[in-house]
């Protein structure tokens, strides 16, 4: 599935003074070239000179009493300068002199990140994950106090548990385990933090991860689409609008105002309330059974009919099929599969979605190898060239945990109908002129 992103994951990089490295009183450079090297590449103002001199600098004093503190303003320098990639390299030489330095591995898990949501790359995502975890179990230093330990957790924290999230999606496909790490991240964060930022970004990934089979829960999922559609720029409103119509249509049955309630009570609180429900929708057979019997059931399309087939009672079911069997009808789909004499076309939402033929189309003539339609084809009603045919036979298949209960019809007879080109009128040649007599 396509990812949203609200903003850069690196947007937040700025540290609070908390992250900022403490001088050392008793550091003392005694080598005069030293230190004057030291001061001139400590003061300049320019980022990439800055860390031009400073990469300098660790070369002719390799190791040097300052190659901490010089080494911390150089990711600083490299972040200034908007180069990712040697920032994330001054932080993990930084981790090599100082493993439990906190602005060193927040940097590092926030462009590791960065690169595993970009690439997916498992190495990656477990080399951030990994090193979020560090980050979580580092010690409070003797020389930090309690206050300014609580502001500096309080910064880190969240962003680590998002990193170990997306690693448990991307790279060991557990989601369940992800789904306790974004809520335990969004409950680091103070309610007015969620509306904006990492936390409306991780509020949709929650979404994203309960809409998905292996932890699906439809209600949660429609709650946190709703919590980041409130406060999700206008542009990211529209894509997320159908995906949380979708689980909440999906679960209550139909649109209603009662999304409106929901979204409502979402702009108040990250998480749901144990009082706010979505009533559930009418069983598959209940569903099935209105729509045959609260409208003219011949008025019914093929989405619908073939819903009727594959969830309704047998007296539901006979009643649809009497009205099928043997009508001759567009097949509106996309192909799945297709040769010379047969074409498997996936019509309904949920055949697209699975890329699995709820309709076979057996042709009447063979088509030329040239005109086989290739996976990927949709066929459409006229105008468009249209596929046609004459319903035969259908058999049920039953729910799976990933997939609806469905039905696979067989069609006979079937044809391609020619693209109709719309006929222009031949061109008004004047007749010749009459002259009035004089």
């Amino acid at each position: 599935m396509k990812k949203l992103v609200f903003a850069s994951v690196l947007a937040g990089l700025c540290l609070t003074a908390a992250l900022q490295l403490k001088a050392q009183d008793n550091i003392t450079i005694k080598d005069p070239a030293e230190f004057n090297a030291f001061q001139v590449a400590m003061g300049m103002t320019d980022p990439r000179g800055q860390a031009s001199a400073l990469e300098g600098f660790l070369t002719a004093y390799p190791q040097s009493v300052v190659k901490k503190m010089v080494l911390t303003q150089m990711i600083d320098a490299y972040q200034g300068a908007g180069d990712p990639a040697k920032e994330e390299i001054s932080a993990d030489r930084l981790l090599q002199i100082d493993p439990a330095n906190m602005k060193a591995i927040y940097i590092a898990v926030a462009l590791k990140k960065a690169k595993c949501a970009k690439t997916s790359d498992a190495g990656v995502c477990d080399d951030s994950a990994a090193l979020a975890q560090k980050g979580l179990t580092v010690a409070k230093p003797a020389d930090t106090s309690d206050d300014d330990w609580k502001k500096l957790t309080a910064g880190t924290y969240p962003s680590f548990h998002s990193a170990i999230a997306l690693a448990d999606i991307l790279s060991k496909k557990d989601v369940k385990a992800a789904i306790d790490e974004y809520r335990t991240e969004l409950m680091l964060y103070p309610l007015a933090s969620t509306t904006g930022g990492p936390a409306l970004v991780d509020t949709l990934q929650l979404a994203e991860a309960y809409a998905k089979p292996d932890a699906r829960d439809m209600v949660l999922a429609v709650w946190f689409y709703a919590r980041a559609w409130n406060f999700a720029p206008p542009a990211y409103k529209a894509q997320i609008a159908p995906k949380m119509e979708y689980w909440y249509k999906r679960y209550h049955g139909k649109l209603d105002s009662g999304l409106d309630d929901i979204k409502a009570a979402a702009a108040q609180s990250l998480f749901k309330p144990d009082d706010v429900k979505i009533k559930a929708a009418p069983t598959p057979a209940e569903i099935a059974h209105d729509a045959l019997t609260s409208g003219d059931p011949a008025k019914l399309g093929l989405e619908d009919r073939e819903f009727i087939l594959a969830n309704g009672v047998q007296a539901d079911v006979d009643t649809i099929w009497a009205l099928m069997k043997g009508q001759t009808t567009p097949v509106p789909g996309i192909v799945i599969e297709a040769s010379t004499t047969v074409i498997k076309v996936a019509v309904t939402g949920d055949a697209k979605e699975n890329k699995t033929a709820d309709f076979i189309v057996n042709l009447k003539k063979p088509l030329d190898e040239k005109d086989v339609p290739v996976a990927g084809t949709e066929f459409k009603a006229q105008p468009a060239a249209e596929l046609d045919g004459t319903i035969d036979s259908f058999t049920p298949v039953p729910a799976t945990a990933t997939r609806p209960a469905t039905a696979q019809i067989v069609v006979i007879d079937g044809f391609i109908q020619a693209e109709k080109k719309k006929a222009v009128a031949p061109a008004h040649k004047p007749g010749p002129a009459h002259h009035a007599a004089h």
